[in-house]
């Protein structure tokens, strides 16, 4: 058994993975909690963690990308953060920044309502498929990342997924026909 690399090589791998990885773990956080302050300390707690268990994992992982794993503790972390969520103020996802890139006013309406639409969707889905859409659209996680992640198959991923797009489909039209299916 080959001895453990010096704490130096730890921390700079570990350093290289925080810099790849931060944007990834910081936008599933949002998409899970829905607020910027909370999703920062999910982010935090994350990698956190991840440090504390990061030999190990680089160990286990047999040179396997590391962002499953990391989204992994996230995903992990955000359960906890929901059970604990009613004793916590939410803010509403409504209150995220203002669109940058100039729209006609129509246009901006219609895309606002159609946004509206899906992330109410999305938040009416049951928790595993609300968490393989995040993965796929949100952090452009492929099946197989899913799959690490979430610990399923790749084919009970791809299927997961498969139902999620289509339960959306069903609720967003759904919503925009008053509630009416098509």
């Amino acid at each position: 058994m080959a001895p453990p690399p010096p704490k130096a090589e730890l921390d700079a791998a570990f350093s290289e993975l925080y810099k790849a990885h931060l944007r990834d773990v910081y936008s599933y956080a949002y998409y899970r909690v829905g607020n910027h302050h909370d999703a920062e300390d999910l982010t935090e707690q994350t990698f956190l963690q991840a440090y504390r268990h990061f030999e190990r994992a680089q160990q286990e992982s047999q040179g396997r990308p590391l962002r499953p794993w990391l989204i992994r503790i996230a995903h992990n972390l955000a359960a906890n953060y929901y059970r604990d969520r009613s004793r916590r103020p939410q803010t509403n996802i409504d209150d995220a920044g203002a669109l940058s890139t100039p729209h006609t006013t129509e246009g901006l309406v219609q895309d606002r309502d159609d946004l509206a639409r899906i992330l109410r969707g999305v938040q009416q889905l049951p928790d595993d498929r609300r968490e393989a859409l995040i993965m796929r659209f949100a952090l452009d996680m492929d099946n197989r990342e899913i799959a690490r992640a979430l610990g399923r198959s790749d084919g009970a991923t791809k299927v997961l997924i498969h139902r999620a797009i289509r339960q959306l489909e069903d609720i967003v039209a759904a919503d925009a026909n008053g509630g009416r299916p098509d």
